[in-house]
């Protein structure tokens, strides 16, 4: 797995997050949800929906607050469940960005999903089959478009620097913020609204992924079903969110008086070419997109002192990504701490990568990494070093000094990305107030 260093990347222009938003099954914005994580409270529950009865898996993670609490009834019927989300998501971050004032053509939008309005789109075939043609919605195909929650922010916000939805699986969302990073790095935007949305908890979607064995089956108990890197985990939990990031050129946060939370000052991307849906087991691609985050930063390995896990819970991701850190970090990771924060959210599939940058951006904003729940009976295939960092039971205190964490995502397909996040340095509050 060892090979020549990447090459590093040359800085360009530095990006600042100086907005936070997300929804998710723990709360309705960024401050409930950080609350809830350092709480240890889970957002999995029992699916009281009647479709869900006589499936193998009747439990999952929906969102704490339904959009259709804080949305106007015509938003509803225009707007995808994913796409909701990400409005709400959005909003909530380009407010705690207080705002900013960019022209139209220095503004972009990067967001992405990893199903798309595929649940609204089965919706309403069912209208069709049911009801006729003439009832089917009038707007299920803006609905289902994979770009349309990126579309309908571009308009919200009249964003014409450029429009774009990657289509990366799971990665999507942490794709889409690498892009939105790379638009600023090269002077084609100032300010990108970045990040993702998924709301795939439909009973096609939980029978596929049971039907593939990908989910876990604790239905006797939902709130320990997802158990990262525990002997015995059994798959993941589907859930639903959306994870929202204002990035900035640091220059541009500076003329309005903003430092920002923390600077996305790496990405890495790499491939597995290995199995549609199985990781590769040695973690070789994983390992390839955590050196090429950090080289894009300029930074060695000895800089992470913190790690947001991709981590899902299922039997081969957990070993294989264990692997990847221990090749990556070395012996006792060299200190850094280790979160799966899917152990309390469940797996937000093309959201999980920008709600847990958010979350990354708060750990090195607070200082602590959220603890990771349901390790009960750890796995010694694991490896004793990345088991002695997996923070569990309650929140960690980060070491102090200049800090950096690697937030990762992995997805079917073998489309690996890693996000680094650099602490700005800012002592005190930047941006609006978040409370978070």
């Amino acid at each position: 797995m060892t090979g020549p260093p990447e090459e590093a990347g040359g800085p360009g222009r530095r990006v600042m997050v100086t907005g936070l938003g997300a929804s998710t099954p723990l709360g309705g914005d960024a401050p409930a949800t950080w609350s809830a994580l350092l709480a240890g409270v889970s957002g999995v529950r029992e699916l009281t929906a009647e479709w869900a009865e006589d499936l193998p898996v009747r439990f999952g993670a929906p969102v704490a607050v339904e959009p259709s609490e804080r949305l106007e009834g015509y938003q509803t019927r225009r707007m995808g469940r994913s796409q909701q989300l990400a409005w709400l998501a959005a909003e909530e971050a380009w407010e705690d960005a207080g705002a900013p004032e960019v022209p139209a053509s220095r503004l972009a939008v990067s967001v992405a999903s990893g199903g798309g309005g595929v649940s609204d789109l089965l919706d309403q075939y069912d209208v069709l089959r049911e009801r006729g043609w003439k009832r089917v919605a009038t707007h299920t195909l803006p609905m289902y478009m994979s770009n349309g929650a990126a579309a309908w922010l571009s308009v919200r916000y009249g964003a014409t620097a450029e429009v774009r939805a990657p289509a990366a699986a799971c990665s999507s969302g942490a794709d889409a913020l690498a892009h939105g990073q790379e638009l600023i790095r090269s002077g084609q935007a100032d300010v990108v609204l970045a990040g993702g949305t998924d709301a795939m908890l439909h009973p096609v979607m939980v029978a596929g992924f049971a039907a593939m064995r990908a989910l876990s089956r604790r239905n006797d108990d939902p709130a320990s079903a997802c158990r990262p890197f525990d002997r015995g985990r059994d798959g993941f939990v589907l859930g639903e969110g959306a994870g929202l990031l204002v990035l900035e050129d640091a220059a541009h946060a500076a003329r309005r008086g903003v430092r920002g939370y923390a600077e996305l000052a790496g990405v890495g991307r790499s491939a597995d070419a290995h199995h549609i849906s199985n990781p590769e087991p040695t973690g070789e691609g994983a390992v390839r997109a955590m050196r090429r985050a950090l080289a894009d930063a300029g930074l060695g390995p000895d800089a992470v002192r913190h790690v947001n896990a991709h981590a899902t819970g299922t039997p081969m991701g957990d070993l294989a990504e264990a692997r990847a850190l221990r090749e990556l970090l070395g012996p006792r990771l060299g200190g850094a701490s280790v979160t799966a924060t899917k152990s309390l959210t469940g797996h937000l599939l093309g959201a999980s990568g920008a709600v847990e940058a958010v979350v990354t951006t708060l750990a090195l904003r607070h200082g602590l990494a959220p603890p990771t729940v349901n390790l009960t009976d750890p796995d010694p295939r694991v490896g004793e070093d990345v088991l002695d960092a997996v923070v569990r039971d309650a929140p960690a205190s980060l070491p102090g000094g200049p800090r950096a964490a690697l937030s990762n995502s992995f997805a079917f397909g073998g489309q690996n990305v890693s996000l680094l996040l650099r602490d700005s340095g800012a002592a005190d509050g930047t941006g609006a107030a978040t409370g978070a």
